[in-house]
């Protein structure tokens, strides 16, 4: 998403990873009168949801659901299974518990330009970085995947992701995701009211680099809660102490993406999938997380 951690400007690519600039996506949105429902706060042309107690209440129940249905994913998950298979049981429980999939018919663009989101989770294998869309092709021994799950319960967003490694992996392989896991950890670390988004970012950065690994530029973590994407971005990578200071009822997501070899990537030929620009691995993972007075709720552990 290429801006800084505190700023967007017009010709930026929207903050909700739909892949359009700013002023042709979230702008006009961004600047509509603020709904009474819920107290907002503007930055730079951006609206920040402060959630109430009762949109809490029902956040926290759609993001336990999205806990369970990657719990299901975890128990049944292995070589030879597709995740198409994976995309179906998820499918097919989100429905059973009254929620719907929130990533299916997901829309980049407008018009005939609009590209729906085919499916109703993301499955990102290998060199995927995220939003891969899951296929027929059978999981294989070394293969890593993401399987990212945002479900939509009664109009509340929950929004996590897990890592699953199949069969036997090469020790780097298996060190990318388990940093991967700790840059996530390392990142909620630095929620509590007062500090600020870029020291989610450095905790991540400084992690990651450390153990040889680089930070996805182009995607971050979002706001999420009453819509799928909401205010603010969250940037994986940047400078302690700059940036939106956090404050208490901020719900929002941290969703580290870490390669292998450099950051840089490319959107292949169906408008979504992101995959790294020299095929190298990635990895992710991903909690919700809420402002609390004194530190942190992760609404989807």
């Amino acid at each position: 998403m290429k801006t800084a951690a505190n700023t967007i400007s017009r010709n930026a690519q929207c903050w909700c990873g739909s892949g359009k600039k700013y002023k042709k996506c979230h702008l006009l949105k961004d600047q509509k009168q603020v709904p009474s429902s819920a107290e907002k706060y503007r930055h730079k042309g951006r609206s920040i949801i402060l959630k109430t107690e009762a949109q809490i209440d029902g956040i926290r129940k759609s993001c336990q659901l999205t806990k369970a249905l990657l719990d299901m994913v975890e128990e049944r998950i292995l070589e030879g299974v597709t995740t198409s298979e994976i995309d179906e049981w998820v499918h097919r429980e989100t429905l059973a518990k009254g929620a719907t999939p929130a990533p299916l018919n997901y829309g980049r663009g407008q018009g005939r330009q609009r590209i729906p989101f085919p499916k109703s989770i993301c499955t990102s294998l290998n060199d995927v970085i995220c939003h891969g869309i899951p296929n027929s092709k059978p999981l294989q021994n070394g293969d890593i995947v993401n399987v990212d799950v945002t479900c939509d319960l009664n109009g509340f967003f929950g929004d996590a992701s897990r890592m699953f490694i199949i069969g036997d992996v090469p020790d780097r392989t298996r060190e990318l995701v388990e940093v991967t896991r700790e840059c996530l950890n390392l990142g909620i670390e630095q929620v509590c009211p007062e500090n600020k988004l870029g020291d989610i970012g450095h905790a991540i950065q400084s992690h990651a680099e450390k153990h040889g690994f680089s930070v996805v530029r182009d995607f971050a973590g979002h706001g999420v809660g009453l819509e799928f994407h909401e205010a603010p971005q969250v940037l994986h990578y940047g400078q302690s102490g700059i940036g939106e200071a956090l404050r208490e009822n901020m719900i929002f997501t941290i969703e580290p993406m870490i390669n292998m070899g450099g950051f840089e990537c490319k959107i292949l030929g169906d408008g979504w999938t992101a995959v790294t620009l020299d095929g190298t691995l990635s990895a992710q993972w991903e909690h919700t997380m809420l402002v609390t007075e004194n530190g942190v709720e992760v609404l989807t552990a």
